[in-house]
């Protein structure tokens, strides 16, 4: 059998593995989908009108702001589930299993791989749950064509990838499942200071570079003129840029903590 053939049985093998401990254990998945479920309620309910007001500069209309938030939702929501990827990591680097892994004949990087893959996996289960709730309350995206649909698919599964290499890495840097919790807890914070919820132009001067130049503004604004049909500019190839970059680095941070030589 060709290294190849290995790579893809035994990458198969890990990622059942992470599929079975999810199914398993649902609720660290569950928990952290509430976050973005209840932050799609509350602004929606609660500050709805007075934020479709704040933003049109005209009369409340909550269904303007449902289409305005959702995007930001949907990528806060990848932040989020991918959280649970950096504990499940941290879990299986301190109760001894990768230990035991080094020491079977399997392809090395699969452990990783299958962390991968099943998140990723789990990140679009959550994106699909979160989307019917969306649309339950009244989320439409009548004008987006069958391509530009295929195109925000694409960049949510590019962006939840990238975001798990980073996961990835944040577990395999932490003592325990309770400091990877901890270490990534910027993947939900990041997106309260984008343009998840507002405009950036109408935040104050010295906070817009903040909310500009992050990952999460220009994937959220690329989504949301590929779902809404707004003004993408150059938000398109910055978020691709983002993505690739920190897949890349999350990759190769990943793959240079997990070859060390355990202690």
């Amino acid at each position: 059998m060709s290294s190849l053939s290995l790579a893809v049985r035994d990458s198969s093998t890990m990622l059942r593995r992470n599929l079975l401990h999810a199914r398993r254990y649902p609720s660290l998945t569950l928990n952290l989908l509430l976050t973005p479920i209840m932050l799609l309620l509350l602004f929606v309910y609660i500050f709805g009108d007075v934020m479709s007001a704040g933003i049109g500069g005209g009369g409340a209309d909550r269904s303007e702001y449902i289409a305005y938030l959702v995007p930001g939702i949907l990528l806060m929501t990848i932040g989020s589930t991918t959280i649970g990827t950096a504990v499940s990591v941290a879990t299986d680097m301190t109760e001894g299993i990768i230990a035991r892994f080094r020491t079977m004949a399997i392809h090395r990087g699969s452990v990783l791989i299958g962390h991968v893959v099943g998140s990723v996996l789990q990140v679009l289960a959550s994106i699909v749950l979160v989307s019917a709730v969306a649309v339950a309350i009244g989320f439409r995206s009548a004008d987006a064509t069958a391509l530009e649909w295929l195109a925000a698919f694409g960049l949510v599964a590019l962006f939840a990838l990238a975001l798990t290499w980073i996961a990835v890495g944040m577990g395999l840097s932490s003592p325990n499942p309770e400091a990877a919790s901890n270490s990534a807890m910027p993947l939900i914070l990041l997106p309260l200071v984008s343009s998840a919820f507002i405009p950036a132009e109408t935040m104050p001067g010295w906070f817009q570079p903040i909310a500009e130049y992050q990952p999460f503004t220009p994937a959220i604004e690329t989504l949301r003129g590929l779902l809404l049909g707004t003004e993408i500019g150059h938000n398109g190839w910055l978020a691709v840029a983002w993505c690739l970059g920190l897949a890349v680095l999350g990759h190769l941070w990943s793959k240079s903590l997990f070859d060390r030589d355990p202690a």
